[in-house]
């Protein structure tokens, strides 16, 4: 177990490889788990950010650093179950929105601009 005063620095694939072994299902059921992780979990952003917005809550950075770290194990499962390295969904992604930072179309619509 890693504690917080034991952080230890993680690539992105690092991470993803320790994310493996602790998945508990496999095949369709890990598709699944992973999938329905991801979206339960940013769900759960979603209504800590509402109410922030919509009650005066403070938002506690201990329990968002929290949940922000389960949607991420979801998404590195997802990533890892569908056989791509991590570290390419970061790079792919840096790499798109430089691109069209570079020509002007950051903001905007569309997957393919």
């Amino acid at each position: 177990m890693i504690n917080e005063t034991d952080l230890i620095a993680f690539d992105f694939d690092d991470y993803q490889d320790r994310v493996n072994e602790l998945m508990l299902t496999t095949g369709d059921k890990r598709l699944m788990e992973n999938t329905l992780g991801l979206v339960g979990e940013t769900g759960e952003i979603a209504e800590k950010i509402k109410k922030h917005i919509r009650d005066g809550n403070s938002l506690d950075t201990a329990d968002m650093t929290k949940e922000l770290g389960d949607a991420l194990f979801y998404l590195a499962g997802l990533a890892g179950h569908l056989g791509i390295r991590f570290s390419s969904v970061a790079s792919t992604n840096l790499n798109k929105l430089y691109d069209r930072k570079k020509r002007g179309v950051l903001q905007g619509s569309g997957d393919n601009r």
